[in-house]
């Protein structure tokens, strides 16, 4: 591969001990070496320490670069992820988390898919991996930033960082960085700001990246108080972003789709508190249930009973096809 550009990967960790070793491992593993390999240890307590200590040489080994950064005090995973930024040197810049692992190959086929489509943004599908199984998964595809915008908006396409590697000129010219403390829907919030910065973005049909659940984590993820404030306020800054952006008159309801999308988590529960809450949180999005054609219908179902207060509904799909279901696929 001609230039063999350097690719920064950030790690944010705290307190993986657990997990980590399966995450170095994958990352020391990469087939492509011209890797600058960013671990922000934010103010762990446990063996964190030790284990990046330990894999630190084994990666220097390999031709990697190697930076350990450390918190003093836990900040958070938005702050981490702006240290790492801060510190990252390379031509793209690609995200792992402490509890996942990348394959081998990933980093070779991203930088070769963006060097050969001179793109900004390369995204790829993934694996959704249990304890005792995987399945895996498809990421939308897109030719171009605004489809996939509104691919995010509407539900059809995820945005979680590790799904994406992106030039990191494309952070530093357009200050693109994450809101302190803000630590839920800060991945949304910046893959949104970078595809609107963006001129050439490209799809790879590859899973490289393996993305690890509990059962309890991939059944239930209901927001707190704490999650929603956070949410909402990058919520805030993609509707400001986009609404200041070229693609301003091409994303129609987009907007109220993500505010409906952000907030489905609350279903996936058999508690009527959360049904409650979100009838309240982005209200004005809720008349919109039946007109995002995107989704799939058990998805515009569980919205549509929610607005018509038919919470028995919610409740006996949670628990027959949530719960029985999926809970024993999914181990």
């Amino acid at each position: 591969m001609e230039g063999k550009p350097l690719v920064s990967i950030i790690v944010p960790v705290y307190n993986a001990e657990a997990v980590l070793y399966t995450a170095l491992a994958s990352i020391a593993k990469q087939h492509y070496v011209q890797l600058e390999i960013i671990l922000i240890n934010d103010c762990s307590t446990d063996k964190t320490s030790k284990i990046i200590t330990e894999f630190k040489p084994v990666m220097e080994e390999k031709g990697m670069i190697v930076k350990v950064i450390s918190h003093y005090k836990n900040k958070g995973v938005a702050v981490a992820r702006n240290t790492g930024l801060e510190h990252a040197t390379g031509e793209y810049i690609y995200y792992v988390d402490a509890d996942d692992r990348i394959e081998p190959d990933a980093i070779k086929l991203l930088v070769k898919e963006a060097v050969s489509n001179k793109a900004d943004i390369v995204g790829c599908n993934w694996f959704l991996t249990f304890e005792k199984n995987e399945r895996k998964m498809n990421q939308a595809s897109f030719a171009n930033p605004i489809e996939a915008i509104q691919k995010m908006l509407n539900g059809s396409m995820r945005w979680n960082l590790w799904l994406f590697m992106v030039r990191r000129s494309l952070y530093v010219n357009n200050q693109i960085t994450f809101i302190p403390q803000m630590n839920m829907g800060e991945d949304m919030m910046v893959m949104v700001k970078l595809f609107i910065k963006s001129a050439r973005v490209t799809y790879l049909d590859e899973a490289l990246y393996h993305y690890g659940q509990s059962n309890d984590q991939s059944l239930t993820k209901v927001y707190s108080d704490a999650h929603i404030r956070e949410v909402t306020t990058n919520v805030a800054e993609v509707e400001r972003s986009l609404l200041q952006s070229v693609y301003s008159d091409q994303i129609g309801d987009g907007l109220t789709y993500l505010k409906l999308n952000i907030k489905l988590p609350l279903l996936i529960s058999d508690q009527d508190k959360h049904y409650q809450r979100w009838l309240t949180w982005f209200p004005e999005s809720n008349d919109k249930v039946l007109q995002n054609k995107a989704l799939p219908l058990r998805t515009t179902f569980l919205q549509w009973m929610a607005v018509k207060k038919q919470f028995w509904a919610i409740k006996v799909y949670y628990r027959l096809v949530i719960r029985f279901v999926y809970g024993k696929l999914y181990k």
